[in-house]
């Protein structure tokens, strides 16, 4: 089992791009959340499976910690 953090920014234009940090290269898009996380699916699966085929390591992100902080005045 491997656990993926995906980071969605909303575009100016609509939708979201998605970003896999732990997955060099690995982004996709959806014109909703929902769609944004299913292509982010698709995308690290495939991403995995060439990996695979090419006999390198799967990185993830299992036992790392996140945290957001927001500082202001």
């Amino acid at each position: 089992m491997h656990t993926y953090r995906i980071l969605l920014t909303h575009e100016s234009e609509g939708g979201y791009t998605v970003n896999v940090p732990s997955l060099p290269g690995c982004i996709t898009y959806g014109d909703n959340i929902d769609l944004a996380i299913e292509m982010s699916k698709e995308a690290i699966e495939g991403y995995i499976e060439v990996l695979k085929e090419q006999g390198e390591a799967v990185p993830d992100d299992n036992g790392t910690l996140e945290y957001s902080l927001t500082l202001g005045s």
